[in-house]
């Protein structure tokens, strides 16, 4: 790493800053900095970045010894008025080795643990014992950045948030607001928030009209949590993530006599519109209903985009996976000659899809599609919805709700 380790905090804190509120827009973070034997609190729980940057720029004076009992004692004391409905999280980035603390730091620890205050530990030296037995008796996590690429992406990860611990409190409905954008025209100034600034445009509250800068934001008269519908997309998955796809060999498949389809063989799920339908009937050999409407697995589904089952060539043992469509078997293995290596490419199926390059045969647990081990990756990182669920009929779908 560099030889200042600040510069390298900063530039890492910064990223973990974007990155939390990219994957959690409802999520509000506060800073707390250790030095000279005492927790100063540098910002207060909010959900502006570009406030806590700007914080921690004018705010890199660094000296004396840090206590992290005082730091974990005010950490508990902010994120006491969390509601029980949301996760109460210190992360600590620790260049120092030792801990000048006023009392017995594993008091704070019970305190913590005691509040549900769960806390982690990132270091930038070696392993500290004490930081080893927060994050152990909290639940969290520890680990120690052995490069400055390391670090950034230990950071990274931070920002995913974690799963609900058992017991947690099941709230299903929390008030939000949706305020309305004000005229941002300079004749339209008006004084916004708790400060009085006198600014052109806001957000207005749809309780008690007050104006707020920014979004997510609290209302610093009613208290009205006030977000934007992207604010909550983009949250969904995290609320609602897929449930983990379970693995199924192929001779358990065959026992229970279930292809890709509902109705077995090998076909692939794709959406047409209602101008080819006709002519995809004449291919498959179906035909629409007479009022209109597509027939699915007994259902009658009207829409201008129509969900089919479109076969796919090869036998009707075949297996595919639902996503990319490449065939589930086992390759099969090249044959190598005696003291010698085969240079002999893996082979291709007949059908022309290529086989899964990861065999791993995974099944959703709703739809009962099967997925190869890439797409499963695929739908947990990044596309946070499965396929197979997502074109499912209307009433198959509040069905499984």
């Amino acid at each position: 790493m560099r030889p200042v380790r600040s510069a390298i905090m900063f530039h890492v804190v910064q990223q973990f800053i974007r990155a939390f509120f990219d994957a959690n827009p409802l999520s509000q973070l506060g800073i707390i900095v250790l030095r000279n034997g005492v927790a100063e609190r540098l910002t207060e729980l909010s959900s502006s970045p570009e406030v806590h940057i700007q914080k921690l720029k004018n705010n890199l004076d660094t000296g004396g010894a840090a206590s992290l009992q005082n730091g974990f004692d005010l950490a508990v004391e902010s994120l006491r008025r969390i509601p029980p409905y949301g996760h109460r999280e210190v992360l600590v980035l620790l260049a120092a080795l030792s801990s000048c603390d006023p009392g017995t730091i594993l008091d704070s620890i019970k305190a913590a643990k005691l509040n549900k205050v769960r806390i982690s530990v990132v270091g930038l030296a070696a392993e500290v014992h004490v930081c080893r037995v927060a994050a152990t008796e909290t639940g969290g996590s520890y680990e120690v950045g052995t490069s400055e690429a390391h670090l950034e992406q230990i950071m990274v990860d931070q920002a995913t948030p974690p799963p609900s611990a058992s017991g947690s409190s099941g709230v299903s409905l929390v008030r939000m607001g949706f305020p309305a954008k004000a005229s941002s025209a300079p004749g339209a100034a008006s004084f916004i928030g708790s400060t009085c600034e006198l600014q052109p445009g806001a957000y207005i509250c749809p309780r008690c009209k007050a104006r707020v800068d920014a979004l997510p934001a609290e209302c610093h008269v009613c208290g009205l949590t006030l977000v934007s519908s992207p604010h909550l997309a983009r949250s969904y998955h995290h609320l609602f993530p897929v449930r983990a796809f379970e693995e199924v060999s192929l001779e358990m498949l065959e026992k229970e006599g279930i292809g890709q389809g509902s109705g077995g063989g090998g076909v692939w799920g794709g959406f047409l519109s209602d101008e080819v339908a006709g002519i995809a009937d004449k291919r498959i050999g179906g035909s629409n209903s007479p009022n209109g409407k597509q027939k699915l697995n007994g259902d009658s589904v009207s829409a201008s985009v129509t969900f089919r089952e479109l076969p796919l060539p090869g036998s009707e043992n075949t297996r595919y996976c639902y996503g990319c469509s490449s065939i589930l078997e086992a390759p099969p293995v090249p044959r190598v000659p005696h003291g010698g290596r085969s240079s002999r490419a893996p082979p291709v199926a007949a059908t022309g899809f290529a086989t899964s390059s990861s065999f791993m045969v995974l099944r959703c647990p709703d739809c009962r599609r099967l997925f190869c081990l890439d797409c499963d990756a695929y739908v947990h990182e990044h596309l946070h919805s499965c396929p197979g669920c997502e074109c499912l009929p209307v009433k198959e779908q509040q069905q499984e709700k």
